[in-house]
């Protein structure tokens, strides 16, 4: 595998909000990781091949404006809450049952362009179409996230 790319973080806060900009939030601590998810509930819940997520602590969150959520519960029996715009809909980030992180829909950030996904997890429900970069894992199932968190931290320039 060719050596992967290293992640230029730009300066804290991180800016971002919904489509509408009735909600805008900023990452006021590191990020923990970031990746793709290719299983079905992210195909389904941003209506395209894959979800971005980006894994923040609960206390790096800062919020303006009103969101609303709901509790969704997987085929394994899992819940998570999943936030987002009451006036857009636009999905801004989940929070597992008993989660100590958020998973941030890295796409509502206002500069996106900086990330580079550490791995690809759920690949083996990916989309047949879709090439995946080769110097990026690929995880086939449910993946180590201290693993995702250590490799993050190592490819952070």
């Amino acid at each position: 595998m060719p050596e992967p790319r290293p992640i230029a973080m730009p300066a804290l806060p991180l800016p971002g909000g919904c489509q509408c900009g009735a909600v805008r939030y900023r990452v006021t601590g590191r990020p923990l990781t970031f990746y793709a998810c290719h299983c079905t509930d992210c195909q389904r819940q941003s209506g395209s091949a894959f979800g971005e997520s980006m894994l923040i602590g609960l206390d790096d969150l800062t919020v303006e404006g009103e969101t609303a959520a709901f509790t969704f519960i997987n085929a394994a029996g899992n819940g998570s809450e999943r936030t987002f715009c009451p006036a857009c809909g636009t999905r801004l980030w989940h929070l597992r049952e008993g989660g100590t992180r958020y998973a941030l829909k890295a796409g509502t950030l206002d500069d996106p362009s900086w990330l580079v996904p550490v791995a690809h997890i759920w690949t083996a429900s990916r989309r047949p179409w879709l090439s995946l970069p080769g110097d990026v894992p690929q995880i086939p199932g449910n993946p180590d996230m201290a693993q995702l968190m250590a490799e993050w931290e190592a490819r952070l320039a």
